[in-house]
């Protein structure tokens, strides 16, 4: 009796779902869904405010960074390999607090500045929201607080009509993405493709816990074995260390990015771009954008304090190999998260104009010398945050199209 019944109940449910199938059927086909399915099918509007294939074609839309509400992230592993030692104790003394409030606001009137600036030029500027990221959370992996929203360039990669979102290393970077989605939803909303990576657990097993750095011998010695201080426990990339040249990307595995995020991006963006890995003699690999940088087709400056392993291969295929020449910064500025080398760290505004740091005469004299024009400003403090001016930006529109540099 009690199979029968079974029996009956399968019956009763299946044809309940058959008829239940072929109503939804019948009142989808009376309804006229040519709209719809053409509005789901069609290729991006010609409005759509997203293309950017490089990192040197006309650039005509940007997002600036804020440096308002900025903390001292936690003095975790991940952020202590990727700090030098003299900075420790201010890691340890100041995590989860404000930035020092005076160098902040000088900061703060410094990007004000660059935005107007380049407003001038000719270019759409756009900021992320205020947020205050001295606020503490929670996950089931780990506690923390937040950091600044004010290096786009690290959590934001461009390529094509299509937004990523960087799934990021750090944890007191983990929520940075939410002072961008009010940006990134009026983007997709004009036709751009959204991708947000896989975003880490960011539990204990991604970092190294006994990452053995004592001093600059220990880094070398570690990076020339492969070792850092993120596992391949799950991906992680920061969008800083991918750098775009047309069909080709250039990616370092670093600090914040590991291998299985690199084949991550690799997976996604086939067949239509080649992602390489390149390697450099850096210590303390993070972001790419100041040792490896392209500011033209065919044009890259190297770092030479962190040569390139794989430069013979740009020089066979015709690039053109440039030495910035040393940073002018004086050594008592503070630089709680970043080198000297922040001097390269320009941004184009075209192949023929870039934003270069006013206070370094001796880069704005090698742009000159190679016809490009220099549009100077001072971004002193705002360096101490991390980043120069293309870690400060992510253009969001420039005018070109996709094309080989590479082959």
């Amino acid at each position: 009796m009690q199979l029968n019944c079974s029996h009956k109940l399968r019956g009763v449910f299946t044809g309940w779902v058959q008829r239940t199938f072929q109503s939804t059927q019948a009142a989808t086909a009376s309804q006229n869904t040519c709209a719809a399915d053409d509005k789901a099918t069609s290729p991006v509007p010609k409005d759509c405010l997203v293309c950017s294939y490089n990192e040197w074609d006309p650039l005509e839309e940007v997002i600036v960074g804020r440096a308002e509400n900025a903390c001292v992230p936690p003095f975790s592993v991940e952020v202590k390999a990727n700090t030098y030692e003299k900075y420790w104790g201010f890691y340890q003394k100041f995590g989860g607090q404000s930035f020092p409030k005076d160098h902040l606001k000088k900061a703060i009137a410094e990007i004000e500045e660059m935005c107007n600036i380049l407003k001038g030029e000719g270019v759409i500027v756009k900021r992320p929201d205020p947020i205050d990221w001295s606020v503490e959370y929670k996950t089931p992996d780990f506690e923390s607080t937040g950091m600044y929203a004010a290096m786009p360039r690290d959590i934001l990669l461009v390529v094509g009509n299509e937004i990523i979102e960087a799934p990021m290393a750090w944890r007191a970077r983990f929520f940075e993405y939410r002072a961008y989605r009010r940006l990134i939803k009026d983007y997709f909303n004009s036709g751009a493709k959204w991708t947000t990576a896989p975003k880490p657990t960011m539990a204990d097993e991604l970092y190294d816990q006994n990452y053995p750095i004592h001093s600059v011998e220990d880094r070398h010695k570690l990076a020339a074995q492969g070792k850092f201080v993120t596992t391949e426990f799950e991906p992680c990339f920061d969008a800083a260390d991918f750098i775009r040249a047309g069909r080709d990307i250039f990616v370092q595995r670093s600090q914040v990015t590991n291998y299985m995020g690199i084949e991550w991006m690799r997976r996604h963006l086939a067949p239509d771009y080649r992602v390489h890995i390149i390697s450099f003699k850096d210590p303390n690999p993070m972001h790419i954008d100041a040792t490896f940088n392209i500011i033209g087709p065919g044009l890259v400056l190297s770092n030479p304090d962190r040569p390139c392993h794989q430069i013979e291969l740009f020089k066979k295929a015709g690039w053109t190999v440039i030495q910035p020449p040393v940073p002018l910064i004086p050594d008592d500025h503070p630089l709680w998260m970043s080198s000297k080398w922040l001097s390269m760290n320009v941004l184009m505004l075209d192949e023929k104009r870039v934003m270069v740091d006013a206070n370094e005469t001796s880069t704005q004299k090698m742009f000159e010398k190679l016809g490009i024009s220099t549009i100077k400003v001072n971004i002193r403090h705002a360096n101490s945050l991390g980043g120069g001016f293309h870690c400060w930006t992510c253009d969001i529109r420039r005018r070109g199209t996709l094309q080989s540099y590479f082959d």
